[in-house]
């Protein structure tokens, strides 16, 4: 097969998947890359930045690195890696323990890689609020100080932003942020869709970070690069951080094109992240409309819905979506918006929770109307978080 043929099929098969993820609400991490950010990776550097030797991956750091008002930034493979290579860095000598959200992404997805890397306990805290942590009512009881040598003291408070799509208010962040410097403890933030806060809010991306001693940005979910996030910090911390990012394997040879790829994503896709936002307000107020529950505010790309109110199981609803002519693709109660969802998808869901409703009104299995709208307003969904995997029981979720 010819060099044009060769890229005439794979041509048609990237038009079909780029089709297929328009109609995905897994996550934004399936993003795929364009054409047009392929292309950049073409004129990358190809030194290898192992030895510092890779012009594009260091423009691209420096230019983070300015962007979030820290003096330093290290490119990584992903959102894990950054924030690991933050806590293993911080963290000395144990006994120690980091304050975080009970959802946070450390504490629920990151393979208990705190007490694997760095010998680190996790305090875990659910807010009282039901949004985000707050000082008096979360931070405060459960930090560990002083020098009892029963407990492991708290030395990293790690905040996440956004979390489950809610925006962590900036005001309370500072106020954090301001008795953490006063006890000594270091601030780190998991700001892996920060940029959906930037894109909301109008706050710049250093303003965000400044509460912050180290921060954590993915350039592959909202952003849609291939591969990639990045640590910012201060320069000796990157420093080190360089070096355990070689004792966990992760250092990058020729990284020139997954950074041009990066940077490309930074320049033009961050543009288009607000009307992710529209769409997920659209799709949640065209279910709700329908009897269907909003789990959380929706204040950014994430939509958690229960249908229980209508005495439809997620587990249909998922099935029935998947069997479409043209199929819609998620696999749990988390609807996630990227800047390559279809705007024809979120009305076709609509269109099916229509439909659905309908068929089991015709059957006879359809709440009256006030009862529906109470089913809303009131009780428990039934799962134990708001993100709740098709198939998991109250106490699996």
């Amino acid at each position: 097969m010819t060099v044009p043929a060769q890229l005439q099929q794979a041509s048609e098969a990237n038009k079909a998947k780029l089709w297929a993820i328009g109609r995905d609400f897994r996550t934004d991490t399936i993003t795929v890359p364009t054409d047009e950010m392929l292309l950049t990776t073409l004129t990358a550097s190809r030194g290898d930045d192992v030895y510092h030797e890779d012009a594009t991956t260091t423009a691209f750091q420096a230019r983070v690195a300015a962007l979030t008002g820290k003096e330093a930034a290290l490119f990584c493979v992903s959102g894990t890696m950054t924030n690991q290579l933050a806590l293993r860095t911080h963290l000395h000598q144990p006994p120690h323990s980091i304050l975080c959200d009970v959802n946070s992404h450390i504490n629920k997805y990151e393979a208990a890689g705190a007490a694997f890397h760095s010998q680190a306990g996790l305090t875990t805290v659910t807010p009282k609020n039901g949004h985000h942590l707050t000082l008096e009512d979360d931070i405060l009881p459960q930090l560990i100080m002083g020098d009892d040598i029963h407990t492991a003291p708290t030395r990293i408070i790690a905040l996440e932003n956004t979390l489950n799509g809610l925006i962590f208010p900036q005001s309370e962040i500072e106020r954090i942020s301001a008795h953490a410097r006063h006890e000594g403890i270091v601030m780190h933030l998991d700001g892996a869709r920060l940029w959906n806060v930037h894109a909301e809010t109008g706050l710049s991306i250093q303003e965000l970070c400044a509460p912050f001693d180290t921060v954590s940005l993915c350039i592959s979910k909202g952003l849609g690069a291939p591969v990639g996030s990045v640590l910012v910090g201060p320069k000796k911390f990157i420093e080190k951080a360089r070096w355990f990012r070689k004792l966990f394997g992760g250092g990058i040879r020729q990284s020139g094109g997954l950074a041009a790829a990066a940077d490309y994503a930074l320049t033009h896709h961050l543009l288009l992240l607000k009307e992710t936002h529209v769409l997920a307000r659209r799709l949640s107020e065209g279910l709700s409309e329908l009897g269907v529950k909003i789990l959380a505010p929706v204040e950014t790309s994430m939509v958690f819905i229960d249908a229980t109110p209508l005495s439809l199981p997620l587990a249909t609803l998922i099935a029935r979506a998947a069997a479409l002519p043209e199929p819609i693709t998620f696999s749990s109660n988390r609807l996630v918006m990227h800047f390559q969802t279809s705007p024809q998808a979120v009305d076709d869901l609509v269109g099916l929770v229509r439909t659905l409703k309908e068929e089991l009104r015709e059957r006879g299995e359809l709440p009256e109307e006030e009862e529906v709208r109470r089913r809303q307003r009131e009780g428990d969904s039934g799962w134990g978080t708001i993100y709740a995997r098709v198939g998991k029981k109250k106490e699996e979720a």
